[in-house]
């Protein structure tokens, strides 16, 4: 797994990001960290870690994925939770899928997946945006909201992603649909978060992710003839 950097997006992560960084290092692979400045009791957590740590420049949770992959050099890139949730042995199914598509999203709605970690709130969210995903976009995903994903960096640098929340999760997927780049899903477990407490306010952020769908919609056929020209 050379060619591979972990992108892991942290925040108040002290109890939780160790132990990911534990079961991560018997893989031949980089890390990057992504936090907030000011997030010191996370840093000194990792600080006996060979990982690279980016302290962001912008705020919020899809900022930290962006400027995490923008540092990335290797030619594949992955997303992975600092709560412990994302099950490491999909990496290697994940990246040799990735060879022949541009990229691979875990699914925990596919057989032979499931979750822990999951409200009831969560999976109909989940399964609501997903329609939504496919209705207006034609997106194959059965988790739009999983952001448990491997792809090749170089093209994730093209799709131009802005969003600096939770938008992103939907902002992303979309974005590959529309410039027409290859994807798959594979089935994955999601396991109990290790420790801290959830990110995501469900209904503050749900009407942020429907309010960029909606988005998305109307922009798409501008973001189209950009792609094609």
């Amino acid at each position: 797994m050379t060619d591979l950097t972990i992108i892991i997006p942290a925040k108040n992560e002290k109890e939780s990001l160790p132990k990911v960084l534990q079961s991560l290092q018997k893989l031949n692979h980089k890390v990057i960290v992504s936090l907030p400045k000011n997030d010191v009791e996370t840093k000194n957590s990792i600080k006996n870690f060979k990982v690279l740590i980016h302290e962001q420049m912008g705020k919020g949770y899809g900022n930290s994925i962006i400027e995490g992959i923008n540092k990335c050099s290797t030619k594949y890139f992955c997303i992975f939770n600092a709560d412990g949730s994302f099950e490491n042995k999909d990496l290697e199914k994940m990246l040799i899928k990735c060879e022949n598509n541009d990229f691979v999203f875990a699914s925990r709605y596919l057989e032979g997946g499931g979750s822990d970690d999951d409200t009831i709130i969560t999976f109909i969210g989940n399964k609501i945006f997903s329609f939504l995903g496919k209705s207006l976009f034609s997106l194959n995903l059965s988790d739009i909201l999983y952001t448990y994903v491997l792809g090749r960096t170089s093209k994730f640098k093209k799709l131009n992603i802005s969003s600096n929340d939770f938008r992103f999760c939907v902002e992303f997927p979309i974005k590959i649909e529309i410039s027409k780049m290859n994807y798959i899903s594979i089935p994955s477990y999601e396991k109990k978060r290790i420790g801290g407490n959830k990110k995501v306010n469900e209904i503050r952020d749900g009407f942020l992710i429907l309010s960029e769908i909606i988005i998305l919609f109307f922009k798409s056929k501008i973001f189209r003839k950009k792609i094609i020209n």
